[in-house]
């Protein structure tokens, strides 16, 4: 039988884990429409969906012999790329800072990303204009925009000037990333995995240190506390991302650390022992720095999962280089290809933040199949990129003409739910493993409203 194209990009991302083929018999896909793009936004959605919920029926079936079905609706999958929630009575934060977005230069276009303050501070710098996007505008038009995108990554902020894909092909970090797996694996021999959960809440009692931030790893451990695990998110003392909480916290517990200070960086490593597993989207060098890197982390703890992500990629001129979901689609051709799809004369994004949210499910995945393993006593450590995840999704080309309408209320769960900013509805879940319910326990809330200590074993 044919597969559809939803399963060919679920049957690559499963075999680039090391699951068995035998386990995709158990995928369903429901639903009907794709979002508009010149790529299988809406297959992808769908495909890294289920690679998540196809490792945990995974998980579920080697400790406590059950299998179960999994069916992932593409409609809502598209949606929960997006936003799963609405607020009732308030409103979210803009998604974006004022001087966020494309500008033209003199040959070219350029992406700058200024939601955090110092990326903001060190663009506004190197720009030496007001804080205004006519300003901004006018300041950039007198760049190339190779030349701006270089100077403002030396100083310390986050920007893309727009290639083509052809022209990311040939670039040296489109090279090396193309060289790369979509998921690197490294195995080593541990202590078999200790008993935690149930067959109703499958990760109860998982103990996941979290150390990830906008988008794409904080969508992977809301997976995870959807199902039990107990996520300890950290940030710095500095850090928000008031856009986002609401929508990637519920189910955590989020604490602040400074691990440049000497009582918080014991805390850490206590914190370090105490994990089954990590999950981490900081630059490829940045733990390095820290004093926590990877062979530090592993003589903490030798049985952690470690799961990880960067921008850029882990080889290459820029394996260190910040970077975003929409500033790599500017990088890696995504945009320039939606620009041409649109018959637009300005960049064009993604329909929704596919790279983030595609690579947080897989980096959830990652998660699963790393218990698997360790069942047996491996252990797992994976590295994801969103460079290497924006060359899976336009392996995948295709032109979807059919556009989804927006959610109604056929799709809203019936039940409110709390938040720390008030009320929400929210979207039913764009998967079923069996009749395993995704629910979080604890609400969305504030960074740093909780002590950095995992809760004590029930």
């Amino acid at each position: 039988m044919k597969l559809s194209l939803t399963e060919n990009i679920l049957k690559d991302i499963w075999s680039t884990l090391g699951g068995a083929d035998s386990l995709l018999s158990l995928f369903e896909e429901t639903g009907s429409g794709s979002l508009p793009s010149s790529f299988a936004v809406t297959d992808f959605a769908t495909a890294t969906t289920a690679s998540a919920a196809l490792a945990l029926a995974e998980f579920i079936q080697l400790r406590f012999g059950k299998t179960l079905p999994v069916c992932v609706d593409r409609r809502l999958s598209s949606f929960w790329f997006s936003k799963s929630i609405r607020p009732i009575g308030w409103a979210l934060p803009p998604q974006w800072d004022p001087i966020a977005g494309n500008y033209a230069a003199s040959d070219g276009w350029i992406r700058l990303h200024s939601n955090a303050a110092h990326h903001r501070l060190a663009a506004l710098n190197v720009l030496g204009c007001h804080e205004d996007t006519e300003s901004v505008a006018v300041a950039v038009s007198n760049w190339s925009a190779n030349a701006l995108q270089e100077t403002i990554i030396s100083a310390g902020g986050v920007a893309a000037h727009m290639l083509s894909a052809s022209e990311w092909a040939v670039h040296p970090q489109g090279r090396a990333v193309a060289l790369e797996p979509l998921a690197i694996h490294h195995f080593r021999q541990g202590q078999k995995l200790r008993f935690f959960g149930t067959l109703d809440r499958p990760l109860n009692g998982l103990r996941v240190l979290d150390l990830t931030r906008i988008l794409a790893g904080p969508v992977a451990t809301r997976f995870l506390a959807g199902f039990g695990a107990d996520v300890l998110r950290i940030d710095p003392l500095n850090w928000d991302e008031p856009a986002v909480l609401p929508e990637v916290t519920a189910g955590k517990h989020r604490a602040r650390l400074d691990l440049n200070d000497t009582k918080d960086r014991a805390i850490f490593a206590r914190l370090l022992s105490e994990a089954d597993v990590i999950v981490h989207g900081y630059r490829a060098d940045a733990l390095e720095k820290l004093g926590f890197g990877e062979d530090v982390r592993l003589q903490i703890n030798p049985d952690l999962i470690d799961i990880s992500l960067d921008a850029y990629g882990w080889s290459g001129p820029w394996s260190a280089r910040r970077g975003f979901d929409t500033i790599v689609q500017m990088s890696t051709g995504l945009a320039q290809a939606e620009m041409l799809h649109a018959r637009s004369d300005r960049p064009q994004q993604l329909p929704v933040q596919a790279l983030d949210y595609g690579a947080g499910h897989m980096m959830a995945a990652a998660v699963l199949r790393g218990l698997s393993e360790a069942l047996a006593g491996t252990r797992y450590q994976t590295r994801f990129s969103l460079a290497r995840t924006a060359r899976e999704l336009a392996r995948f080309g295709a032109k979807n003409l059919s556009r989804l309408a927006n959610p109604t209320e056929l799709d809203v769960h019936p039940q409110l739910e709390s938040t720390a900013w008030g009320k929400v509805s929210r979207l039913r879940a764009p998967l079923s493993i069996g009749s395993l319910e995704m629910k979080w326990t604890r609400m969305a809330g504030f960074l740093g409203s909780d002590p950095a200590a995992f809760p004590d074993p029930v």
